[in-house]
């Protein structure tokens, strides 16, 4: 339910997304693009009523100087027919433009118009209501005068209604409704598709994730596409292999350590019963029993310690001391603590030094317990009269302890695996978890293990330890 939720909400939420973004833009852009042809308009219509204005003015100053001059009768055309011949209505204001005659203007008060209009000699493009009118006006004044460059005795004033302009505006208006509508449909389709393309993708990696969640970590999601989607797929399908790989280490560990912990108990259990139930009474079999028992317990006190080590060192609980440690000093006393099992299975242990081996800051006790594991794995494997070695060289930045020995080699499908805690072919009692803890024990040291070998001619394992101290 919960990824089904999801699922249905991206699906919805990215195309509304893109289509509120694109819708939001259109508005923005109609009302900037309405703004405009409203100021283009309003432009447009100043620029012909000046037009008109300057003509008419120039018409009525001709005709009013004839009528000065010569005696003539003012223009019998009335301002009415101009008026429908323009379309816009024709006002005056000033002094009469033919004296004692009617010159069939609409006289207009100074105080009706814009106070400029008066006093300007200049066209002067205003706003204004006139008498017996309840809507605005635009308007030109042209100044009239008899001669060029003589004062105005009044002006001429062509209005139209500012309505007008929004009949203009209206089919704009239409247009742009359209073409929104249309823009927004087909943006509507391609945000669908695009989130579908998008969210596809994105919604299987939400279903792998709920998947793996609920404990399935077969999950493989389909590396389709390109970009950061495509590394995205592929960067999971990795993390869903690794938890697999490991909660399968996990289960193949939980086993290991029941089926290791189960051995020692069954023989110290068996070996008990039979002294308990007094089926043993011979002295030499009653010591012989206790002797196993003793052995058993040695083997399980050294698992469960082994165990805890390592579970510590994964879990990064480990304490790791630091302290001026003489690795001449260490690796002579791990050598000395194998010389006894050495001469007792005639084998030639021999200690190598290339140079002076430094004094390092470290953990002293955890570097020897290294160096023993290490060697305890060669003792182990290498046959009775065989060899083995301990050698260290040093650099500038490592120092690098050696154990060499003649044992059956590992091959290379088999390098990784002896690093995994319980993974052992010997009988000899060994617990397993030697080589993992000197891994894990050589990176907490800042250090790591080095591995050649080959088949039928031995192997060497070596440490490497910087010799500037701990990281961090």
């Amino acid at each position: 339910m919960v990824g089904s939720s999801r699922t249905g909400s991206l699906r919805f939420r990215l195309p509304a997304v893109f289509l509120v973004g694109i819708v939001l833009s259109g508005i923005v852009a109609a009302l900037i693009a309405t703004r405009l042809f409203q100021s283009y308009t309003r432009a447009q219509s100043f620029s012909e009523l000046r037009r008109e204005a300057s003509g008419l003015a120039q018409l009525y100053a001709e005709s009013a100087l004839r009528s000065a001059d010569a005696g003539q009768q003012a223009p019998t055309f009335a301002a009415s027919k101009l008026e429908v011949a323009t379309g816009d209505r024709i006002y005056y204001v000033g002094a009469s433009v033919f004296p004692g005659q009617s010159s069939g203007l609409k006289k207009l008060a100074a105080s009706a118009v814009d106070p400029r209009v008066v006093s300007s000699d200049r066209a002067v493009t205003f706003e204004f209501v006139p008498p017996g009118e309840d809507r605005k006006f635009l308007a030109a004044a042209e100044p009239l005068r008899l001669e060029k460059g003589a004062a105005p005795f009044g002006a001429l004033v062509i209005a139209k209604p500012k309505t007008e302009l929004q009949r203009q505006w209206l089919p704009l208006l239409e247009r742009l409704a359209l073409a929104f509508l249309g823009g927004a449909a087909i943006a509507g389709v391609f945000a669908w598709y695009l989130s579908r393309r998008i969210t596809a993708p994105v919604l299987a990696l939400s279903d792998a994730t709920d998947q793996i969640a609920a404990g399935r970590y077969d999950i493989v999601v389909p590396t389709t596409g390109g970009g950061e989607i495509r590394h995205l797929a592929e960067r999971f399908n990795e993390m869903a292999a690794k938890l697999a790989e490991s909660e399968e280490r996990e289960r193949h560990f939980l086993m290991s350590v029941s089926h290791e912990l189960r051995t020692p108990l069954t023989g110290i259990r068996g070996h008990v019963d039979a002294l308990r139930d007094g089926l043993v009474d011979d002295p030499e079999l009653v010591q012989a029993s206790l002797d196993v028992v003793a052995a058993e317990s040695v083997r399980l006190e050294r698992l469960v310690g082994d165990v805890l080590d390592l579970a510590k060192l994964r879990a990064h609980r480990f304490t790791v001391l630091t302290e001026e440690v003489d690795m001449r000093r260490l690796v002579e006393q791990a050598y000395t603590s194998f010389g006894e099992e050495a001469r007792r299975r005639e084998i030639d242990f021999q200690l190598v030094e290339n140079g002076e081996p430094p004094t390092i800051i470290t953990d002293g006790d955890r570097v020897l317990q290294v160096i023993s594991n290490l060697l305890a794995n060669a003792f182990r494997w290498t046959p009775n009269g065989g060899k083995v070695g301990i050698g260290v060289t040093t650099t500038t930045e490592t120092v690098q302890v050696d154990i060499t020995d003649s044992g059956p080699g590992i091959g290379a499908r088999d390098r990784d695996k002896i690093f995994r805690p319980f993974v052992s072919a010997d009988e000899s009692g060994g617990t397993g978890l030697g080589l993992p803890i000197a891994r894990e024990l050589a990176r907490a040291l800042g250090g790591r293990i080095e591995l050649e070998s080959a088949v039928g001619r031995g192997s060497r394992f070596g440490l490497v330890l910087p010799t500037t101290g701990l990281d961090g």
